[in-house]
């Protein structure tokens, strides 16, 4: 049997350290939308050179959209698109399925 080409692709995305926490993480913050600094405080394991890799992987993916204003300063946002939503949406069931059966070591 062969696997499926689009269920492999996401995999590989979702299989990459920290892609779908990211997704996940903007996917509860307001408007779908956080500062850098903001998801490098909540994310505390992860390096700030990570991040921005994995910010900017995701990018390449059409899953998050970097948004820069300029008004008094720079002002720097990620923000899901409509097909991070859409993935963060499909990780739901995901999420209940690993409440249920993985216990977690404190």
């Amino acid at each position: 049997m062969k696997i499926c080409p689009y269920l492999e692709s996401s995999f590989q995305i979702l299989g990459r350290r920290w892609n779908g926490l990211i997704v996940h993480y903007l996917s509860n913050c307001p408007d779908y939308t956080a500062h850098f600094s903001n998801m490098k405080k909540d994310l505390t394991d992860i390096t700030p050179r990570a991040l921005s890799l994995k910010l900017t992987e995701l990018a390449e993916h059409g899953l998050v959209e970097k948004i820069m204003t300029v008004e008094n300063s720079v002002n720097i946002t990620y923000h899901l698109t409509i097909a991070g939503q859409e993935l963060a949406e499909a990780l739901k069931p995901v999420h209940a399925w690993a409440k249920k059966h993985i216990t977690l070591e404190n």
